[in-house]
């Protein structure tokens, strides 16, 4: 089986008055292969910059962050751009462009502006916003909307890595975009390929990541949240894909925190579970402005989820999240 990429580790800078404590044993991390779990930036360092940008990517890795996180969506004339929506008016200013006024349209129940209806050449005149309203917005309107392609050559100029996912392939599928050859090409061009790829490919629809895993061996994690968001009766630790199901052509899960542990900080075993069928587990999402609970800080939260043996964990604040995993390293 393929194997998600690990950590590669942080080297940490001791103060020069700092005395070395050569005595004091490793800290053991639980995680599949024993190394420390992988900071992914969600979406970029999206807690302090607009989200999917490189301007957000380049900071996460300054911040710490093992691996960037673009969510793809395509465009008119098929190229694959990073935005987590593909409606336009939350992230970017499209609003304030009259020359759009008139893509303007409903689908399903949103009147919005949809990527689909653009081409790259249009979203490249568009400049992206902070959808958060508690964040920082100073950086509003700079920033344009990347490539995909983009992405990778910041991360390979860095020598970083990506976690990428594939956004609502049905949708664009079922109107002639189907991501799938396009994101297909771009792996084989830059020999991301293989199973010891530096990039990782996520998705929440299994039949998508069961098609890509009949061409490419680049590491596939099946993204899961609890069914009961779709059926309101199912029990709130089963998963919209069961584990078993997932590791016949995926190499990870990505699940909602809720599915791997309780607003108690109780493992509900997903992890063990995961681990026992070679998957490695990256659950989502971690927020330094949207505490657990009332009592439940941050850091708390991380210590927790660390403990439990993940082997990566997405945030919005990767400085947060290479602190706390540092600072178990240190003990």
């Amino acid at each position: 089986m393929r194997q998600i990429f690990m950590s590669v580790g942080i080297l940490v800078a001791l103060a020069a008055c700092s005395a070395v404590d050569e005595s004091a044993p490793p800290h053991v991390w639980n995680t599949l292969d024993g190394d420390a779990p992988l900071v992914i930036a969600h979406r970029g360092a999206s807690g302090d910059r607009p989200e999917h940008t490189i301007e957000g990517y380049t900071l996460a890795l300054e911040q710490g962050a093992d691996v960037i996180e673009p969510d793809l969506v395509m465009t008119a004339d098929g190229v694959l751009v990073v935005r987590h929506d593909h409606y336009l008016s939350t992230t970017t200013d499209i609003a304030d462009h009259p020359e759009f006024a008139d893509r303007r349209r409903t689908q399903g129940e949103r009147t919005d502006w949809w990527v689909e209806d653009f081409t790259l050449a249009e979203i490249r005149t568009l400049r992206a916003r902070q959808p958060w309203p508690q964040r920082d917005q100073s950086h509003n309107d700079r920033y344009r909307v990347p490539t995909f392609e983009d992405v990778l050559d910041l991360a390979a100029e860095h020598g970083a890595r990506t976690e990428a996912e594939i956004k609502a392939p049905g949708h664009f599928a079922a109107i002639g975009l189907d991501p799938l050859p396009e994101l297909v090409r771009v792996l084989r061009e830059r020999g991301l390929d293989t199973a010891d790829a530096t990039t990782a490919i996520q998705c929440f629809e299994p039949d998508f990541l069961a098609r890509l895993n009949n061409e490419v061996e680049t590491p596939l994690l099946m993204l899961v949240f609890p069914m009961m968001e779709l059926d309101p009766e199912a029990d709130p630790l089963t998963p919209t894909v069961s584990l078993r199901d997932a590791a016949a052509f995926a190499d990870g899960v990505g699940p909602a925190k809720s599915l791997v542990i309780t607003e108690d900080g109780l493992d509900t075993g997903f992890v063990a579970a995961a681990h026992a069928l070679g998957l490695v587990v990256h659950p989502w999402t971690f927020r330094d402005d949207v505490p657990l609970t009332d009592s439940v800080d941050i850091e708390t939260e991380l210590r927790r989820i660390f403990a439990l043996g993940v082997d990566g964990v997405f945030t919005d604040f990767p400085a947060t999240a290479a602190r706390v995993r540092s600072e178990l390293e240190d003990g």
